[in-house]
Formats: C-alpha cells, sequence, structure tokens
C-alpha cells in the first residue's frame, strides 16, 4: 500500500497527531497487562464512555488478576452488571483463573499462550501484547479495518472472500515495529474519531493525502455496509410480586447454560443472571399464561395469591431481537413460598447481578400508576 519513503512520513504522522489529539483514557495511563485486558474485554461491544466507570469500580474491587479469580463469579456478574455480553465477565474470569494456575498470575507476554485463554481472540491478543509488552502485532478490529479499507479504496464487504485476512496482512506491513502499542492504539483512535463510519473528519485526518478514497471520492461510500440479521420480535412477560413492606422475589440464575438455545429462551434473555419470573408469550392472554406458568413451575400446583395488574411495556435489544416485556405487579399480603427464589427490596436490587432487562422491569413497576 505504501512503500519507499510514504511509509515513515505516514507512520509519523498518524503518531505525531495521536501524541497530540489522543482522548485521556483511564486505561492509557498504565502498562499494567492485567488493566490493559481488562479494559480491551470491556470495550467489546462498549462505548468508551459507557466502560470508563465500570472499569474503575471493577478494578478498585478486584485489584490484581489472583483477586479476580479468586472470587464469586455472582460478585463478578454483579459488577459486570449493566455493562452487557455477560459471557465476558464470565470469561475473564475464567482466564483470570487459568493465568494463576498456569502463568503465576500475569498475563502471558505470547502470542499462542494468550490466544488459548477464554475469551481472547486474535484482535484482543494483538492489542494486549503490543500496549503492555511492545510485542510486535498489529490490531485489526472494525475500526481499523475501516481505515485501511479507505486507505486503499477498498470496496465491498470487508469480510467476504478473504479480505478480512487481506486486511490484517495490510495492518501488519504497515504496523511501526519501534512503537506497536501506540501505533495499534493511534490506528483505533484515528478509525474511532475522525475516520468514522458516517461523516469521515478527513479535513482534520493527520494521513487524508494517502488515502485514495478521498482522493476518488468514496470516502462516505466505503466500507460497504454490511447486510444485518433479520430482526426477531419477541414478545415476554414478567410478574413483579411485592408485599406491603415493598419487598419482591427474584429467581436464581440457572446453574449451566444449553448448549443450544431458541431466539425466545428466557434464561438467555435475562443473561443467565437473577430475574423476576419471566416467560415467552405464547397466546392472546398473558397475564393468564404468566398465572399458569408460575403456578405449575413455581408454586407446584397452588393457586397464584393475588391479582396480576398490568404495567406500562417494557422495550428492550439483544443484538439482533427486539424485545417486547409485558410487566405485572402483583400486590400480596405475604410473598409466597417458591422454590429457587429469593427476597429483595424492589427499590434496590444492587446486591445481585441483574440485567438490563430486568432493571427496567423493575423501573416500570416502580412508576407511578
Amino acid at each position: 500500500m505504501l512503500t519507499g519513503a510514504s511509509l515513515p512520513r505516514f507512520q509519523k504522522n498518524l503518531l505525531k497527531w495521536f501524541a497530540q489529539f489522543q482522548r485521556d483514557l483511564p486505561w492509557r495511563r498504565t502498562r499494567v497487562p492485567y488493566h490493559i485486558w481488562l479494559s480491551e474485554i470491556m470495550l467489546q461491544q462498549t462505548r468508551v464512555t459507557a466502560a470508563i466507570p465500570y472499569y474503575e469500580k471493577f478494578l478498585e474491587r478486584f485489584p490484581t488478576v489472583d483477586a479476580l479469580a479468586e472470587a464469586p463469579q455472582e460478585e463478578v456478574l454483579r459488577l459486570w452488571s449493566g455493562l452487557g455480553y455477560y459471557s465476558r465477565a464470565r470469561n475473564l474470569q475464567k482466564a483470570a483463573q487459568e493465568i494463576t494456575d498456569k502463568h503465576d498470575g500475569v498475563f502471558p507476554d505470547q502470542l499462542e499462550e494468550a490466544l488459548a485463554l477464554p475469551g481472547i481472540g486474535a484482535y484482543t491478543a494483538a492489542a494486549i501484547l503490543s500496549i503492555a509488552y511492545q510485542k510486535n502485532h498489529a490490531v485489526l478490529d472494525g475500526n481499523v479495518a475501516r481505515v485501511l479499507a479507505r486507505l486503499s479504496a477498498l470496496r465491498g464487504d470487508l469480510r467476504a472472500n478473504g479480505t478480512w485476512q487481506k486486511l490484517q496482512k495490510t495492518a501488519d506491513d504497515l504496523l511501526d515495529q519501534k512503537a506497536p502499542g501506540d501505533w495499534n492504539q493511534a490506528m483505533m483512535e484515528l478509525g474511532a474519531t475522525l475516520c468514522t463510519p458516517r461523516s469521515p473528519q478527513c479535513l482534520l485526518c493527520p494521513v487524508s493525502e494517502f488515502c485514495e478514497a478521498r482522493k476518488k471520492g468514496l470516502a462516505d461510500l466505503i466500507p460497504a455496509k454490511r447486510v444485518k440479521r433479520s430482526t426477531v420480535e419477541i414478545i415476554l412477560a414478567a410478574l413483579v410480586i411485592v408485599d406491603p413492606h415493598g419487598r419482591t422475589l427474584l429467581q436464581t440464575p440457572p446453574k449451566a447454560a444449553k448448549k443450544s438455545l431458541a431466539d425466545d429462551d428466557v434464561h438467555t434473555l435475562v443473561s443467565r443472571l437473577w430475574h423476576f419470573p419471566t416467560i415467552a408469550v405464547q397466546t392472546g392472554d398473558p397475564a393468564a399464561e404468566l398465572k399458569k406458568s408460575v403456578e405449575k413451575s413455581l408454586l407446584d400446583g397452588r393457586k397464584f395469591p393475588g391479582e396480576l395488574l398490568p404495567l406500562k411495556k417494557v422495550r428492550h435489544a439483544v443484538t439482533y431481537r427486539s424485545i417486547t416485556v409485558l410487566p405485572f405487579r402483583a400486590e400480596v399480603a405475604k410473598l409466597p413460598r417458591i422454590s429457587a427464589t429469593k427476597v429483595f427490596p424492589l427499590t434496590d436490587l444492587s446486591s445481585v447481578p441483574i440485567s438490563n432487562l430486568t432493571r427496567k422491569v423493575a423501573r416500570a413497576a416502580l412508576a407511578p400508576a
């Protein structure tokens, strides 16, 4: 892509821009492998502004890999609660346990060993090793791929027909081997702040002179939009049982994940965390269906002691699923004895890990009538 004197100039321009204009992010103030690793996991599918408070609270509670490895999983998930994609947290702890057992509590500095850890793929391994250990591994994520595609005016689907592998080769060729950590962060920063999917700020770009897409007027057309998976509409019904003291019942998470899950599998949609009794609606009478389900599966055939009052609908999205939750509130004189549940104050469910969907249902139950 860039040859002769153009490559060193390209590298110099980008690194100079990064040194001057990079965002001040907490994980950029350290080279501690654990901190870099945690930030990279949290930033998967998550905006920077949303990740920062979780990153800081997580490190305060689990300051070392050993502390994370030894913690109860429920405590790890509780600190992750609200961040979403909870398999990240589960894999993070599994990897911490392997690092403690096999690597003396230090994230490995070799690519093969890093890739063998749960939750670590090619991008994540390259990012951690380059930033924490200055290893010469070029990262390739969506931001970097977009920058590279525009630099070479590469059209089409970037993940089709081996294109992603070609982009990785290009990223490897452009890597500044004297400063791989800063280089990778600079490429990602460029894609995140200037070379954005929509309305790229080419006039501010430090390497616009090298960009073929800009020269050809194609910057807004590259990369091609990916074909999105069709949206699956799901309707759930959730029951919030409340006693005169404002206490409610949450069901315990399932002990293990199923191997294959339907789109409307409730445990998946509540992220295998604590949740209100919830069902996938199959009929035109969700209240009756919910009540029948609770009586059969939770009350062992006993009649539910209360009426179900409909609350405001809750909207939620999980990847390609568009979820409508029909919440119901049931006020009872005494909370029924239900297996696999625990009592909590409805106004404060922070003592256990819950999903954003469950949090929205709780808010609906607390809203004025």
